[in-house]
């Protein structure tokens, strides 16, 4: 397990929310700043959409346990 999502699973459901929004506004950032032809890194943009998948999957391993 890498520690980036060792560091996502010590969160709350509150915080990985807060992260997701985070994360989302930093892929639209992303975006438009590959439109505009200013990325460089174009990387980026896949390693914030895997982000946003491991928080989501996170957010819904949470609710499932709560559910129990």
């Amino acid at each position: 397990m890498n520690k980036e999502l060792q560091e996502l699973r010590k969160k709350n459901f509150e915080q990985l929310n807060a992260e997701l929004v985070a994360t989302r506004q930093e892929q639209f950032n992303l975006r438009i700043k590959h439109k505009t032809g200013q990325l460089n890194e174009t990387n980026q943009l896949g390693i914030a959409r895997k982000k946003i998948a491991k928080i989501k999957t996170l957010m819904n391993e949470l609710k499932s346990q709560d559910s129990k």
